[in-house]
């Protein structure tokens, strides 16, 4: 998919966990893992502001657009067959 999500750089940044992440934001923890790992086919935008809220960010910070071609060599480098 060419949006890529950079929630776990933020995470870093702030110090904070998944969970702790979750709870602030009011979402469970699975669901923002499926967020965060790039599963998720949609995001709301209550759900959005809320974790920018939180991160104290902004939308960019947390999702980008990379080319097909960029994201199909990353998913190869991190999944190798």
């Amino acid at each position: 998919m060419p949006i890529a999500v950079d929630i776990d750089v933020m995470l870093a940044r702030r110090k904070m966990s998944v969970g702790e992440l979750a709870e602030r934001v009011g979402i469970t923890p699975a669901n923002l893992a499926v967020l965060k790992n790039g599963r998720a086919k949609a995001v709301r935008f209550a759900t959005l502001a809320a974790l920018c809220e939180v991160l104290e960010c902004q939308p960019g910070d947390l999702l980008r657009w990379e080319a097909e071609e960029a994201a199909a060599e990353e998913a190869t480098v991190a999944h190798p067959e």
